[in-house]
């Protein structure tokens, strides 16, 4: 399966976290919410103007600006 961007995931959707590419900062941050190598995640609910997404991340639901999550690459 190619990769493609978190924000690119549909509502119902399963991914694998393949990589960051975000600058250190925000990097750095959605490391600590679980979002590294190998993690699966949900896209759960999008927002209907394309601001905040819901991602299941690890047992906990996620909201995430889709500025963040374009950063992050899965298959």
């Amino acid at each position: 399966m190619p990769e493609k961007n978190l924000t690119d995931l549909h509502e119902g959707e399963r991914a694998q976290v393949v990589s960051l590419l975000n600058e250190s900062r925000i990097r750095r941050r959605l490391q600590d919410l679980g979002l590294v190598e190998g993690t699966r995640v949900n896209c759960i609910q999008k927002s209907p103007f394309g601001g905040m997404v819901a991602y299941g991340i690890r047992g906990a639901i996620i909201a995430l600006r889709a500025e963040d999550a374009v950063g992050v690459l899965v298959n």
